[in-house]
């Protein structure tokens, strides 16, 4: 089924998804602050808004893909200011449980339904269209959007009522970003103790260690070609990113009185990265500092 979307925020992750959406056969309308990443989407054959008022004007469906909770409300005014009710808006945003139950709570009162859908997967999986997708928000929007969510998602769950999109995210990258670090650890101790870096990652990815932080996205580099760091860390999930979502599951744990010892110990060590101006490179970056190839000190 051919869906008129409204999409807001083409950067490093909207971009993508933003055009596999109009390959999927959606009709596209994309807008963004930056306006040679909106020359670049209508080179690649999509068309572009200068306005609020045209992407509400032209969509069934509006979806945002911005950096923050704030940033996400003040979409929504300009949304509501604009005329848009009766109709769906799809946040990919990761912004956290509270700001999104306060972006439902704030729809509500203007009639626009909405979910909030995180995604994760990073750069490739929005440029293969093979995302993750967890979903917070009413069944009936949920089954409304999927021609939507399927174009940029290969995994597609039903979270629970508002925020649980949210929930789901913050403690998967919580998680996600603990393990990374585990995997960094392991193969600098196996440097210290003279193991090859292959004879481990040949022994991990097919015993009791393997995880998608050591098979694809592997932050020694290397040993997976595809992964960013045999690139120079570029590409992939920013740094300064998974910071961001270790944040607000601190936040989610403080609120509700859950104790997070290995998430809270991640954060900090993820923090120290993005001080030392580390932050726009793949998160695989910490193990240059857990391996002592990067002192963050120095670069304060």
């Amino acid at each position: 089924m051919k869906v008129r979307v409204g999409f807001i925020g083409l950067g490093a992750m909207g971009f993508p998804m933003a055009v596999n959406m109009a390959e999927a056969g959606h009709d596209v309308l994309g807008m963004d602050i930056d306006e040679a990443v909106m020359q670049r989407f209508m080179e690649t054959g999509g068309k572009a808004a200068l306005s609020v008022a045209e992407i509400v004007a032209h969509s069934d469906v509006v979806v945002t893909m911005l950096p923050a909770g704030d940033h996400v409300k003040a979409c929504v005014a300009e949304l509501i200011g604009a005329g848009y009710s009766s109709k769906l808006l799809v946040d990919f945003s990761t912004i956290g449980v509270e700001a999104a139950r306060d972006v439902h709570e704030l729809c509500a009162r203007h009639g626009i339904r909405v979910l909030d859908a995180p995604v994760t997967g990073g750069v490739m999986g929005a440029e293969k269209g093979s995302l993750t997708v967890m979903v917070g928000g009413s069944h009936d929007d949920f089954q409304a959007a999927k021609p939507v969510l399927e174009a940029v998602g290969a995994s597609i769950t039903y979270a629970g009522g508002p925020g649980c999109g949210q929930a789901v995210k913050v403690c998967n990258n919580m998680a996600a970003g603990i393990i990374k670090i585990a995997v960094c650890e392991a193969f600098a101790l196996a440097e210290r103790l003279g193991v090859d870096k292959k004879v481990l990652f040949d022994v991990a990815s097919h015993g009791s260690a393997n995880c998608f932080a050591l098979t694809t996205t592997c932050p020694v580099p290397g040993l997976v070609p595809t992964a960013p760091s045999s690139h120079g860390y570029k590409g992939g999930f920013a740094t300064r990113l998974m910071l961001k979502d270790m944040k607000l599951a601190q936040s989610a744990a403080a609120a509700y009185g859950v104790p997070v010892a290995l998430g809270s110990a991640a954060t900090s060590l993820y923090e120290h990265c993005t001080q030392a101006g580390l932050g726009d490179l793949d998160n695989s970056i910490i193990f240059k500092v857990v391996n002592g190839d990067f002192s963050y000190q120095s670069n304060k």
